[in-house]
């Protein structure tokens, strides 16, 4: 690892750059060195096909293949493979995405409250966290753009973006079949066809079911912790009638029915009467109630090629889904924070592009426009109090935006690329809260009908937020191997309300809260070095992080009762980081990968109301989800094993000491943690065939990615954490035809 490594560094420090960038870990890309070049690898990270090499964003392009090789199974396994990001299942969650990239994100997914991080399938927005944590299945690649995109993918990609990549139909027909049991009485399916009908139309779908039992118990009720339920659909049919036309008609479902997901308590309660259970998956949650998340999408996408300049292209999509779930916040018997949810989101997507392409220039242009609802109500039963605090509300967003972006050939060697967007949001939002008497359901989540004690929150409000984003870079090819580049960009995530929001303990909340943007700067070196046997991207970049949204636990002190939040434009962080991704050919039958991130993010100012004043505190607070240095390194070893091929990969991924929340928590607070897995993969002879066994986590290691905070006697000293999967092990068997 280490003379790999340096090996990269030295190549980029011969063109006297730092750079930001990513390399494609393409498995199917021949191993034999000078037969695969960063150039080989196609990616859309500029909304138009394009090498690798040639793109000035830090793009990393993962294929099916190798995430199959170290047996991911849902896109959280990008966080391994990933430098600087985060991306998780959120707390209290089986399948809602948390995601950071340069310690850009949200953390907080409750509607009305967008994400940092933009999430598109065939460049379809995924607008809403819920159901998000897509499993891999039927797909090609799966991109991941650091740094904020607000040119090309504008809404809310102001940490980055990831894109689900999926393939195009065979031209012959085609058959897949997967079965995996593991431990934990593991037990998945996956089936996937593709039939070609006549010359020019296609059709296929796939269906998976994802089933394994707890990895802990609900001590409590007897229910298992941990567990996976989830069954998912996609059905697609594409027509070419020419060389010129390209239609595809695709649909998507996903339904997750585990049982609810609790904490595991992490200190005494006030009372003295419950513990932390010896088992950190365990619970003794008190709550009970549906958990099901259901979300479901269409799409149609239309291209034609007008003549060798002009691609006319459309996407047409409709995106729905519903939540219920139960989060038992004090993680005890006791109501004393109990919270059932109920969350419902719907989105209509139309963009419109022309894409340009001439000798010494090419872009795309176009238009995009979004009608969502995002609503929501929740209870948070505060037994000590002996109240019901019920929240709801929606948000209605209605958004447009026009955007361009341009590259030119200045010389054979020396490019530019400008791009700008602007985008305009509508939104319209009400907010409701209120205490009901008695520590059980409101009439809002199906409780016993009663008028409220107090209504502390009724208001709806209405504004527009809009912002242009432009985006510049100029790249120069040193050589045909190496190419470097400068870039600055921009990305703007727009205001809103704090669905939380308690007007009577802080009446500002009525106001909303405004945009935030990310301007970063980055340096840019990929390439390939020692005639094609390393193929590296170092990187270097800085962040300006502007008026960032925060949310902010209010908690009353006598004589006001009750618990709220606050959101607010409240902090603004410098971030800055280096990258570096890779791979090394090292002889015909070995190959090694790697990547290593650094960050560092800091608040420059973290302005609170505390005392009814502003006052500056971001000396106390320290940015959540920003680990200093991660780092993943594989090797794939292939040699030849009963007449058909054996790919074995054992990695290692390492993230640094990291914090939960903006206030440092000894409690709560991450420290640092190696993963090591190892997968072995074996294809017959005909290829039509595949055995593979899979380890994670084999050193069984205990790791925090989220939690929540609610101290003192008032919430039973409710201090509690979500941890990631412990070691696991599984056997898959594959057929295609």
């Amino acid at each position: 690892m280490n003379r790999f490594v340096k090996t990269a560094l030295l190549a980029g420090a011969a063109s006297c750059a730092l750079s930001t960038g990513a390399m494609a870990q393409n498995a199917s890309v021949n191993a034999t060195a000078g037969e695969s070049s960063l150039g080989d690898v196609i990616v859309t990270a500029r909304r138009r096909d394009e090498q690798l090499k040639d793109v000035p964003v830090a793009v990393s392009a993962i294929s099916a293949e190798t995430l199959q090789q170290t047996g991911a199974t849902d896109i959280t396994a990008l966080q391994q493979q990933t430098p600087n990001a985060t991306v998780q299942i959120a707390r209290g969650s089986n399948s809602t995405l948390i995601s950071f990239i340069r310690g850009v994100g949200q953390q907080d997914p409750l509607w009305g409250f967008e994400p940092g991080v933009g999430l598109y399938v065939d460049d379809v927005y995924i607008a809403r966290p819920q159901g998000a944590v897509l499993d891999i299945f039927d797909i090609q690649r799966i991109e991941v753009l650091r740094g904020p995109q607000g040119t090309l993918y504008g809404r809310n990609t102001i940490g980055g973006a990831i894109k689900y990549v999926t393939s195009r139909l065979a031209a012959e027909p085609e058959f897949m079949i997967r079965g995996t049991v593991g431990s934990y009485d593991e037990r998945n399916f996956l089936g996937q066809a593709s039939l070609p009908i006549g010359d020019t139309f296609a059709i296929g779908g796939a269906i998976a079911t994802y089933d394994h039992d707890g990895y802990g118990t609900n001590l409590n009720t007897g229910q298992d912790q941990y567990d996976k339920d989830v069954t998912a659909y996609r059905a697609s049919a594409e027509w070419t009638p020419s060389d010129n036309l390209f239609v595809r008609l695709a649909w998507d479902k996903v339904e997750d029915n585990s049982s609810p997901r609790h904490g595991h308590r992490e200190v005494v309660s006030s009372t003295g009467n419950y513990r932390p259970p010896a088992n950190v998956y365990d619970t003794n949650a008190g709550i009970v109630g549906e958990q099901k998340v259901t979300t479901e999408g269409v799409s149609l996408t239309g291209e034609y090629r007008l003549n060798d300049t002009i691609t006319l292209k459309s996407i047409t999509a409709y995106r729905e889904g519903d939540t219920a779930t139960v989060i038992d916040f004090d993680e005890t018997p006791l109501p004393t924070l109990d919270v059932p949810a109920l969350y419902s989101d719907d989105q209509f997507t139309q963009e419109l592009q022309i894409l340009f392409e001439g000798d010494r220039w090419s872009g795309v242009a176009g238009l995009f426009y979004l009608d969502g609802t995002s609503s929501g109500v929740f209870d948070t039963i505060a037994g000590n109090l002996g109240l019901s605090i019920a929240a709801a509300g929606s948000v209605d967003t209605k958004s447009f935006s026009a955007f361009a972006d341009f590259s030119y050939d200045i010389t054979d060697r020396l490019h530019a690329s400008i791009g700008g967007r602007y985008t305009s949001d509508d939104k319209e939002a009400s907010v409701y809260r209120a205490f009901f008497l008695g520590a059980t359901r409101s009439p809002l989540t199906g409780g016993v009908d009663r008028a409220p004690l107090l209504v502390r929150t009724n208001y709806t409000a209405s504004d527009t937020f809009d912002k242009f984003t432009p985006r510049a870079s100029l790249s120069y090819d040193f050589s045909d191997d190496v190419t470097g580049y400068v870039s600055v960009s921009q990305g703007f995530k727009s205001g809103g309300w704090d669905m939380r929001g308690d007007a009577a303990l802080t009446p500002q909340t009525v106001d909303g809260y405004q945009p935030e943007t990310v301007t970063a700067y980055e340096l840019g070196l990929k390439g390939t070095a020692l005639d094609g046997r390393v193929q590296f991207a170092s990187a270097a970049f800085y962040s300006d992080y502007q008026d960032q949204q925060i949310t902010v636990q209010q908690v009353a002190t006598p004589p006001a009762v009750g618990i709220a939040s606050i959101v607010d434009n409240v902090g603004s962080s410098s971030i800055y980081g280096v990258e570096l991704e890779g791979t090394a050919f090292l002889t015909d039958a070995l190959t090694a990968r790697a990547s290593i991130g650094y960050l560092k993010n800091e608040f420059d100012e973290y302005v609170t109301f505390i005392t009814g004043s502003p006052v500056d505190i971001s000396d106390t607070k320290e940015p959540q989800n920003s680990p200093e240095l991660s780092a993943f390194f594989a090797v794939s070893y292939t040699a030849p094993v009963l007449g058909g091929e054996l790919v074995v990969t054992p990695s290692v991924s390492y993230r640094s000491d990291y914090h939960l929340f903006d206030q440092p928590d000894p409690v709560l607070d991450q420290d640092a943690y190696t993963l090591l897995d190892v997968g072995a993969v074996w294809t017959s002879p005909s290829g039509h065939f595949e055995v593979g066994v899979f380890g994670k986590n084999l050193t069984d290691e205990q790791y925090r990615v989220g939690g929540y905070n609610f101290p003192g006697a008032t919430y039973n000293n409710s201090i509690s954490a979500f941890y990631g999967p412990p070691r696991t092990w599984s056997v898959q068997l594959t057929a295609r035809y």
